[in-house]
C-alpha cells in the first residue's frame, strides 16, 4: 500500500470517529433535554396541585373566619341587649317585668 492511501484511510477513520462521537453526544443531549422537559412538566403539575389545595384550604379558612366574625357580632349584640335591659332596670323602667315574673313564680 502506498503511504498516501494509508494517510487517507487514517484521516477518514479519524473523521468518521469524530462524526460518530459528535452524533452520539448530540443524541445524548437531545435525550437529556427530553428528560428535563418531562421533569419540568412534572414539577409544574406538582406545584399547580399544591396551589389548588392551598387555595381551597384558604377559602375554607376564610369561610370559618366569616362565621366566627358573625358569631362574635351576635354575642356583642346580645351583650348590648343585656346592657340595655340592665340600664332599664337601673332607671326603674322595667319594673313591670319584675312584677310579672314574681306573679308567675307565685302561680306555680
Amino acid at each position: 500500500m502506498s503511504t498516501g492511501l494509508i494517510i487517507v484511510i487514517v484521516v477518514a477513520a479519524v473523521l468518521l470517529i469524530a462524526l460518530l462521537g459528535f452524533l452520539l453526544t448530540r443524541a445524548g443531549s437531545l435525550a437529556e433535554r427530553r428528560r428535563l422537559k418531562q421533569r419540568r412538566k412534572q414539577a409544574i403539575a406538582r406545584h399547580e396541585e399544591q396551589a389548588e389545595a392551598r387555595t381551597r384550604s384558604a377559602e375554607e379558612a376564610e369561610r370559618r373566619a366569616r362565621i366566627a366574625i358573625q358569631e362574635a357580632e351576635r354575642e356583642r349584640a346580645e351583650a348590648r341587649v343585656h346592657r340595655e335591659r340592665a340600664a332599664l332596670h337601673d332607671r326603674g323602667f322595667a319594673d313591670q317585668e319584675l312584677t310579672r315574673s314574681s306573679h308567675r313564680s307565685e302561680d306555680t
